[in-house]
């Protein structure tokens, strides 16, 4: 089956449009709403071409701490020889919007909407727009934490549509979850899945764990339970979450409600604040 996604096209509000909206930053939750996402907030890298970004997500001391995210907006002809600066920093790209070419360790893969990619830490790889329309996709980028005996996990890419959702036990398939890598993989300390709840859908009660979230919404709508607050959310929002943050849902309807979720597993907790 495949999906159609939100992607955020830019652009500047008239003068006439109200300011305020639905963003929010508190101690333990933060909502960026697809109306957020315009012109004036985007940002360039080196090495990168005829492309600007959406920053979702970053590392902040107090707040979420293991991740950052973007979404990428790479013009026709545009990319990076030379994407990713850190060694140590492991990757995910999912494509929401268009085509491009990912070159990985010397390997083309052509990837359209619903590709997904797992670049580990220290890997060779370009990324190109050969098409002929814009492509967009979030860039998911985390430290990788190296363990001793334990090897890094391999590179990978595939598409959403080539994969079976796997349903929550006793939802009857109103709450499934796509994963892209074995949750039991230890190798993996992060996890990119995609989360699909059927209108009428709830996660029933309210998820107060250690894992860090980003939660971009790719289709429908919900309404967010978020530190005993209610937040409505949209396709094209982005909700980021700290750890141990309260988190529940209703899906609202007429479709489904899909959202890209990041969290970090399958790590013991830092025991000093500043080793990062």
């Amino acid at each position: 089956m495949s999906h159609t996604y939100y992607a955020p096209h830019g652009g500047h509000p008239p003068q006439t449009q109200l300011t305020s909206d639905r963003a929010v930053f508190t101690e333990a939750y933060a909502v960026i709403p697809k109306g957020v996402m315009r012109d004036i907030v985007t940002s360039n890298l080196p090495f990168w071409n005829d492309t600007r970004l959406w920053v979702l997500a970053r590392p902040l001391t107090g707040f979420a701490e293991t991740f950052s995210q973007y979404i990428m907006e790479v013009q026709p002809g545009g990319g990076s020889d030379k994407p990713e600066l850190d060694p140590q920093a492991e990757g995910v790209l999912f494509v929401v919007e268009g085509e491009m070419t990912l070159t990985l360790e010397g390997q083309k893969h052509a990837m359209k909407i619903g590709g997904y990619a797992f670049i580990p830490p220290g890997s060779n790889w370009q990324l190109h727009n050969e098409s002929g329309e814009p492509v967009r996709f979030h860039w998911i980028r985390k430290a990788y934490e190296f363990v001793e005996g334990i090897d890094v996990p391999e590179a990978f890419v595939t598409n959403e549509n080539d994969l079976a959702p796997n349903e929550m036990p006793d939802t009857d398939g109103r709450w499934a979850t796509t994963r892209f890598a074995d949750p039991t993989d230890v190798r993996h300390d992060m996890h990119v899945n995609i989360v699909t709840f059927q209108p009428g859908g709830s996660i029933p009660f309210d998820e107060t764990h250690i894992m860090e979230h980003g939660l971009y919404v790719l289709e429908g709508k919900a309404v967010y339970h978020l530190n005993q607050e209610w937040v409505e959310v949209e396709a094209g929002d982005f909700m980021w979450l700290r750890a141990f943050c309260p988190q529940a849902c209703y899906a609202g309807g007429p479709g489904p409600f899909r959202y890209l979720l990041y969290k970090d597993v399958n790590r013991h907790p830092k025991l000093k604040i500043n080793a990062l």
